[in-house]
């Protein structure tokens, strides 16, 4: 497909969702992101409902981001990385505050991905990256087409790199998806993507689906 250059979009916040094999896409993502990243991010992981706040202190050693866990009625801020709390939905809310909630498991989870991607292209509109990595469910593809319908850019993990590929599989059929791009590079590409340094051209891969 052929590559078609866009006008320069400022984006204002970044969402992830991951599920199995999760762990090691993140150790491979956040960490190579700069110091200086200009924009929040907020992450949901699927985890036991009983699981501990491990993951945030284990990537919030390793970033240069500060990552933790994301707290009622906090305001999203630049430079931090927000991971939805075990057995709570996050959502953005109108005026980008974080919300937690305990409403019904959606695609069988509690964190959902679709939930979070949903609220936060509600709140940001075309100002939203949506990235859908590894995972063994569709979690994540409702919620990416729903950030495609506002506007904002879809960025999905290679499913040939992924320990799990039917999350990015399934985002790849719900809709028309920006970028499909390798797990090693989607840290270089988020980075020069918003320090500014490269166009959005989107449908950049060459990937067959």
């Amino acid at each position: 497909m052929a590559q078609r250059e866009q006008k320069k979009i400022a984006y204002d916040a970044i969402v992830i969702g991951v599920s199995f094999g999760g762990l090691q896409a993140l150790l491979s993502l956040l960490p190579s992101l700069g110091a200086d990243f200009p924009v929040p991010i907020m992450v949901v992981q699927h985890h036991a409902a009983q699981a501990d706040d491990f993951l945030a202190r284990h990537l919030d050693s390793l970033c240069q981001l500060q990552v933790k866990m994301a707290e009622e009625k906090e305001m999203a801020q630049a430079g931090v990385v927000y991971l939805a709390p075990a057995n709570y939905h996050l959502l953005v809310e109108d005026n980008q505050s974080l919300s937690l909630s305990v409403d019904e498991k959606v695609n069988f989870a509690r964190p959902a991905i679709d939930v979070l991607f949903e609220s936060a292209a509600d709140a940001y509109g075309a100002r939203l990256v949506g990235v859908v990595l590894t995972g063994a469910n569709n979690d994540g593809s409702k919620g990416l087409r729903c950030i495609k319908e506002y506007g904002g850019l879809a960025v999905v993990q290679d499913p040939q790199t992924a320990e799990a590929p039917s999350m990015p599989e399934a985002a790849l059929a719900a809709c028309e998806v920006d970028h499909v791009v390798p797990l090693a590079e989607i840290g270089a590409f988020l980075n020069t993507l918003l320090m500014g340094k490269i166009k959005d051209e989107r449908r950049t891969s060459n990937i067959q689906h």
